[in-house]
């Protein structure tokens, strides 16, 4: 791989790491990887001397499923963590547990932790690749880059674009990394939802605040309605789940009510009949399983420019 096609980064901690060239060099790799997918053998040996940890200390099917397919379509070697079933229960700390699988010679971490920071605190403590998978609240890049990369196979390119987040931005780690990605691409972008569930200082990310559904959606080209986050939600943000869907759920009359074609997205599991009803989730304007499609592309495209990137 020659320099001009490595990234700035030694892991994937988040999008703000990431200047605009390595956002197009990740998007344009998974392109690469998403012909691959295509065809009959999905395999390539890419990675064959390389293993790689999954090592979820929360709870995830879709991402942690999307992961290692993109590894084995690499064919790298996995390890499977998973930290409920692990001595980490019996308090065993992060760094110990990670060291303990270092120890059987791991080259990458794919890491998700109930913690924001805990992957850059791991890359400063342990000598592997890490990239974040989440972290709490705050950032889970390999989304917003899969994201990115929907909307640019949707629309065609990004920038010049407006993109509306609807919904539980407070505790969305999909909202920050999508602001970021979106914004580096120069798409221009809003955040829309209750005030309960808009961060206090979001205005200082060059984002547009919006509290009205039918002012956001007019004004968008892309919707990404995101997930009531319950578990995460130590009180009462809102009244209840159906005066939230009343004033923030998106339906198929008002989709139909709007003066323009707006693509829809869902970084998923979707709480069907709460942000979006299935009508919306399943109709024409929405790439939710473009997304996830995408997601094994992205991911190969990640660990594949991660890992030329090793002893650098």
């Amino acid at each position: 791989m020659s320099t001009s096609e490595q990234l700035s980064t030694r892991h994937l901690l988040g999008i703000k790491d990431l200047n605009s060239n390595d956002i197009q060099l990740i998007l344009d790799t998974a392109a690469n990887f998403k012909d691959v997918l295509n065809r009959p053998i999905k395999k390539v040996p890419s990675l064959r001397d390389i293993t790689i940890a999954n090592v979820f200390f929360e709870n995830s099917t879709r991402t942690r499923l999307s992961f290692e397919l993109a590894e084995k379509r690499l064919s790298a070697d996995i390890v499977n963590f998973a930290a409920s079933s692990s001595s980490v229960s019996k308090g065993e700390t992060l760094i110990d547990t990670v060291n303990n699988i270092l120890a059987m010679k791991v080259d990458m971490i794919v890491m998700r932790h109930p913690y924001a920071g805990a992957g850059v605190f791991l890359s400063k403590h342990v000598n592997a690749q890490i990239v974040n998978a989440g972290d709490g609240a705050h950032e889970h890049p390999t989304q917003a880059l899969l994201d990115s990369f929907s909307i640019h196979e949707r629309l065609g390119d990004v920038a010049g674009k407006k993109v509306a987040i609807i919904g539980d931005v407070l505790h969305s780690r999909v909202a920050l990394s999508n602001i970021l990605c979106l914004q580096k691409q120069g798409a221009e972008v809003m955040v829309c939802g209750p005030t309960t569930l808009i961060p206090k200082y979001i205005g200082s990310l060059g984002v547009k605040v919006e509290h009205d559904l039918m002012k956001a959606l007019n004004w968008c080209d892309v919707a990404n309605m995101l997930r009531i986050q319950l578990e995460r939600q130590d009180i009462a943000y809102f009244p209840s789940l159906r005066e939230y869907s009343m004033l923030y759920g998106l339906n198929k009359e008002i989709l139909d009510s709007l003066n323009k074609e707006i693509v829809i997205m869902h970084p998923g599991p979707i709480n069907r009949g709460v942000e979006i009803t299935s009508d919306v989730a399943d109709s024409s304007h929405s790439i939710i399983l473009d997304q996830v499609e995408n997601g094994v592309a992205v991911r190969m495209a990640v660990l594949y420019l991660l890992a030329g990137q090793r002893g650098s």
